[in-house]
C-alpha cells in the first residue's frame, strides 16, 4: 500500500513513545541497532553473491563485455566483487568489536579478501564437479549449461562454498547473511558451517535444510525437503545453549537421500546407503544400507458421481 493512500493519523506521543522506548533495552541492547556504526546490508550482500556467481561462471548473467579477453574479464570482476566484499567485512568487524580501530579493521578485511581470492580456483573446481554431478544425476537435463543456468542448487552451492570459507576464517555476520540470501533465492537452507564434499547434487532443492555441524562426503545426492538437523540442543549447567558442538548428521560418500527424509542428531549415515522418502532417522545407519518405510496398504474405491 502506498504511503500516499494512508489516512493521516497522529499518535499521542506522551503515551506511545515512552512505552515503545521501554522495549528497546530488554536484551542488553543487542536487539537495538540504533546508534551503532553502519552495519552490513542484506541488499549489498545479495549483490555480492550474484557477482561471485558471475565470477565463478563468467557470462551466466548474460553480460556483454566486447573487446575484453577472459583474463581481463576475470580481473575486472574480481576487483569489483573484492572491493564490495571488503567493505561489508569491514562493517562486520566494526560491529563485532566497536573498539576496533578503522585501520585495523581495514587491514583484517583486506587479508580476508586476499585469502579468499587464493581459494577461488579450488572452489571453482569443486563447483565444476557439482555441476557434473547434476548433469550425471538428472536425466531431465540436456546440457551442462542448462544445469549452470537454471538449477537452483548451483546458486546455493556457489554461495555456500564461499561463505563456508569466510565462516572458517571467523568473519562475523557475512557468511550467515550470504547463506540466508541464497536461502531466500533458492529455497535451499545451508548453514555456512556445514562441510560439503565434492560432486554434490541437490535435485529440485525446495525446502532442503542442512544444519551447521553437518558433514557430507563426496558424491552425495539429496532431494527436495530433506532435513539434516539437530535432534536436541545441549545446554550447560546454567541452562544456556552450548554452541559449536557436533549436533547434526554425518553423511558419508555415495549416499542418496530421497524427498522429505528427516535425519536428526550427531549420527552417521554409512557410505553407499540409500535413504527412502519420508523416513525419520535418529540412529546411525550402517554402510551399504537401504532405509524405507514399511509398505502401506493402498485402498482404491469407485467414486459415485451421480447426483
Amino acid at each position: 500500500m502506498s504511503m500516499k493512500t494512508c489516512i493521516d493519523y497522529q499518535f499521542d506521543a506522551e503515551i506511545f513513545i515512552p512505552a515503545l522506548l521501554s522495549t528497546y533495552d530488554r536484551i542488553a541492547g543487542t536487539a537495538n541497532f540504533h546508534g551503532l556504526k553502519p552495519l552490513p546490508q542484506m541488499q549489498v550482500i545479495g549483490e555480492i553473491c550474484n557477482e561471485l556467481l558471475e565470477l565463478m561462471f563468467p557470462g551466466r548473467c548474460g553480460r556483454e563485455r566486447r573487446g575484453l579477453t577472459l583474463d581481463q574479464i576475470l580481473l575486472q570482476q574480481l576487483e569489483q566483487v573484492g572491493a564490495a566484499l571488503k567493505g561489508q567485512i569491514l562493517l562486520a568487524y566494526q560491529y563485532e568489536d566497536p573498539s576496533l580501530e578503522r585501520y585495523d579493521a581495514m587491514v583484517q578485511s583486506d587479508q580476508i579478501v586476499r585469502s579468499l581470492s587464493a581459494l577461488l580456483p579450488q572452489i571453482r573446481l569443486d563447483l565444476k564437479k557439482d555441476v557434473q554431478a547434476g548433469y550425471d544425476g538428472d536425466p531431465a537435463t540436456k546440457t551442462i549449461r542448462e544445469v549452470v543456468l537454471s538449477y537452483p542448487y548451483i546458486k546455493s552451492l556457489t554461495t555456500h562454498r564461499i561463505a563456508h570459507e569466510l565462516f572458517k576464517m571467523g568473519v562475523p555476520l557475512i557468511p550467515r547473511m550470504m547463506s540466508e540470501f541464497a536461502h531466500s533465492e533458492t529455497g535451499i537452507d545451508i548453514h555456512p558451517g556445514a562441510q560439503i564434499g565434492s560432486s554434490f547434487f541437490i535435485d529440485h532443492g525446495t525446502g532442503t535444510v542442512i544444519g551447521e555441524t553437518t558433514v557430507i562426503g563426496n558424491n552425495a545426492k539429496l532431494y527436495q525437503g530433506v532435513t539434516l538437523g539437530a535432534l536436541s540442543f545441549p545446554k550447560d549447567g546454567c541452562g544456556s545453549l552450548i554452541r559449536g558442538v557436533k549436533r547434526h548428521p554425518t553423511i558419508e560418500d555415495n549416499v542418496t537421500v530421497y524427498a522429505n527424509a528427516t535425519i536428526l542428531g550427531n549420527i552417521t549415515i554409512g557410505a553407499n546407503s540409500i535413504i527412502g522418502s519420508n523416513v525419520w532417522i535418529k540412529d546411525s545407519v550402517p554402510a551399504n544400507s537401504m532405509v524405507t518405510i514399511a509398505e502401506v496398504q493402498m485402498t482404491i474405491r469407485e467414486i459415485n458421481n451421480r447426483r
